[in-house]
């Protein structure tokens, strides 16, 4: 008889769970966080330090079949500093809005999930600024971004990290920034 129970138990979850994630879903939020960026010189005789930014702006996700997708726009400051070897650096404070599109799926029950998401960044840059040699950074890139996230009923929280794919620069040696970012939301939709 336990067992029977047990059974059935376990298959009106599953069934639950199954049938929870054929339908599609809509949501729409508003997130805030921080971000840890650090840039990256190959061949180049510069060092950085890592510092915290922040991030604020919205995010949607439309899922079907235990998939989703969730676009993104938000308004980020990277910080970082950046120095030749021996000397001062010269903090560099870049401002600009993020659009990731993120593939990714969701495991648990109801109200309560982990994530799974990947995919695309890019980046426009809305200040202008020079690394200490006076060389002009690019007013875009992209990068590629995977993280893990957790919803509880309408709040969400996420960690990613994202790997700069373009040159920074416009000349010379390759300067990427990789980022980890820490945010919270909250979906009105």
């Amino acid at each position: 008889m336990k067992k029977l129970i047990l059974s059935t138990l376990i298959l009106f979850v599953t069934t639950f769970t199954l049938q929870a994630q054929l339908f599609p879903t809509f949501k729409l939020g508003a997130k805030a966080g921080m971000n840890f960026s650090k840039l990256r010189s190959e061949g180049s005789t510069f060092n950085s330090d890592t510092k915290a930014g922040y991030l604020v702006g919205l995010w949607g996700r439309v899922g079907i079949a235990g998939f989703h997708i969730q676009p993104e726009a938000y308004f980020t400051g990277k910080n970082t500093s950046l120095a030749e070897e021996g000397e001062e650096g010269k903090n560099l404070d870049f401002k600009a809005i993020d659009v990731p599109v993120l593939l990714g799926t969701k495991f648990g029950l109801g109200p309560i999930g982990a994530r799974v998401q990947a995919g695309p960044l890019f980046t426009f840059m809305t200040n202008d600024l020079k690394a200490p040699d006076s060389r002009e950074f690019k007013k875009s890139t992209s990068a590629i971004v995977g993280g893990i996230g957790v919803d509880i009923s309408k709040i969400s929280a996420d960690l990613r990290y994202e790997h700069g794919l373009g040159n920074l620069i416009k000349e010379g040696p390759s300067q990427k920034l990789n980022i980890w970012t820490l945010s919270l939301g909250y979906s009105f939709l």
